[in-house]
């Protein structure tokens, strides 16, 4: 590996996750050297969910940095060149900036659920899903709020497509995030023109001085290359100037496509499972749906295949909650333990509990969740007066209810349109320890769920793994071959198939779930 380094052959991807900025570098075969990685969090300012534009170049370059420590202490050699780059970073969202490069407005995220107008009024007028998250909601609705700073707007993209704008000089993006952000045909490749033309007539009489077409991102598949680091670029990234700049930069990319592409899920009846502060399903088609539901959003694969995708805002935030709390439980009694050791001890737990979690009812939502029509959130825990209150039905209950929203799309997409599903790789924090998230998975959708020895790394490596394709694709490599044939051949995996009580278990558990939604509407407005 120091060879390896010290020669420039490795590659470097950098994820933007909700909760954490994570710098990966691999070997030409794919293998982790290194990585490091800061904490971050978004803040709701003003009712919106936003991360500051200085927070975002901060975390960059200690992210960057602490790889840069891990490199130096493990291989006793200094980083400064590396083969190839890319960047990826939570999907969706708004950041509009004028023809100086000034961000007219906050950076509206994913999580934000204030652009239900302008969503059901596109999918209306496009005959095809435009979730409240998508950054084409967000620019319609805050034309029909006649907000100021679109007269000046010239570009707008995505956090991916901005961080990648600001290192290479390129306004790109890769056709998995950008499928995010608009529509996308998947026979060309680019945003779909018929939906384009729709939308420029729709606003025509706003008299803008710009049309759609001109202030979108180019789009760029896997493989494709998408600029190079430039030099100022390789010091916003690395103030210390030791970074080499000219490095051959992918496509950025959503967290969605990198998280398929870190569990090579990029063929039909394959699919992958992202679980974080959201959690998402993200499931490639053989062909188009019959229908168009609101609870299912279109996007593709990094290579332009067409993709389901049932998306949940909320997932492991009130896990970690409550981990915390037992945390600062153990230290009042002067207990130690790891955080990992925490997780561990009550995940296991978890799996001692009853099949239905003992009656016990609670709902994760700290934001929004469009699939069950919740604007804003607050996280409940009820256990009525008859159900069985311990620690293990407590835990079972969080690791249930952080998949259900998730569930509720998937059964459309398995039950009414009978898309067949052979395996779902899964990925995230949540299934570090072994086999408990894992095993609840499977039994919640009746699929078998695969986790690799690469499950904590998540999006970060994926990335870096569509950097390092810019080697093979050169020698007319597919996406789908090289992950198959020179990543994958190696990589140790866990098949968990479905318990059938715990299926049972957590169908009754989902008819609870359902039946109370509506405690959890209220108490969500309440809140406001």
């Amino acid at each position: 590996m120091k060879s390896i380094i010290q020669t420039g052959k490795a590659s470097l991807g950098i994820e933007l996750g909700s909760t954490r900025i994570k710098a990966v570098l691999i070997a030409p075969n794919g293998q982790i050297i290194a990585s490091g990685g800061v904490n971050w969090e978004n803040q709701l300012v003003d009712g919106i969910w936003t991360y500051d534009e200085t927070a975002i170049w901060a975390g960059l370059q200690q992210a960057y940095a602490d790889l840069v420590r891990n490199v130096q202490q493990q291989y006793d050699v200094e980083l400064t060149q590396i083969a190839y780059l890319g960047v990826s970073a939570m999907m969706h969202g708004y950041l509009p900036f004028d023809r100086s490069g000034n961000l007219l407005v906050p950076f509206r995220t994913w999580r934000n659920n204030i652009t239900a107008n302008s969503s059901q009024k596109l999918t209306a007028l496009f005959h095809y899903n435009i979730p409240q998250r998508w950054s084409i909601a967000h620019l319609y609705q805050a034309i029909l709020n006649n907000e100021p700073h679109l007269n000046e707007l010239d570009y707008f993209t995505t956090l991916a497509g901005y961080v990648h704008w600001q290192l290479t000089g390129e306004k790109v993006l890769g056709v998995g995030d950008a499928s995010g952000m608009f529509p996308i045909d998947t026979v060309t490749g680019h945003f779909d023109q018929a939906m384009l033309a729709q939308f420029e007539q729709l606003v025509e009489p706003y008299a803008f001085p710009w049309r759609l077409r001109d202030i979108l991102p180019q789009v760029k598949s896997a493989g494709e290359n998408a600029g190079r680091l430039s030099e100022q670029g390789a010091k916003r990234l690395d103030p210390t100037g030791r970074l080499q700049a000219g490095v051959s930069c992918c496509p950025p990319e959503g967290d969605a496509g990198t998280g398929m592409v870190a569990t090579n899920s990029i063929k039909p009846k394959t699919g992958n499972i992202s679980a974080g502060t959201s959690a998402f399903a993200m499931i490639v088609l053989e062909q188009p749906l019959s229908n168009v539901y609101e609870e299912l959003d279109m996007v593709t694969t990094p290579a332009g295949q067409l993709v389901a995708m049932a998306h949940s805002n909320n997932c492991t935030t009130e896990i970690n909650s409550w981990v915390n709390l037992f945390a600062e439980c153990l230290q009042a009694f002067g207990v130690e333990k790891t955080a990992e050791e925490i997780y561990q001890t009550l995940f296991q737990q978890a799996l001692t509990g009853e099949a239905d979690c003992g009656g016990l009812l609670a709902y994760g939502f700290h934001s929004g969740e469009h699939i069950v029509g919740l604007s804003s959130g607050c996280p409940l825990f009820l256990h009525p007066t008859q159900a069985h209150f311990n620690l293990a039905n407590f835990m079972r209950v969080q690791l249930y209810t952080a998949f259900g929203a998730m569930k509720l799309g998937m059964d459309i997409l398995m039950n009414k349109e009978q898309v067949k599903i052979e395996q779902i790789f899964a990925h995230g924090g949540i299934f570090k320890t072994q086999g408990v998230a894992q095993t609840i998975l499977a039994s919640a959708l009746n699929v078998p769920i695969a986790v690799q020895d690469t499950a904590g790394e998540g999006g970060a490596w994926g990335i870096a793994l569509l950097a390092n394709y810019l080697g093979y694709a050169q020698q007319g490599i597919s996406l789908e071959d090289y992950l198959e044939q020179h990543i994958f051949l190696q990589t140790l995996r866990t098949i968990q198939p479905p318990d059938p009580t715990i299926s049972q278990g957590y169908q009754t558990f989902m008819t609870r779930y359902q039946a109370g939604l509506n405690i959890a509407k209220q108490a969500a407005t309440v809140q406001e």
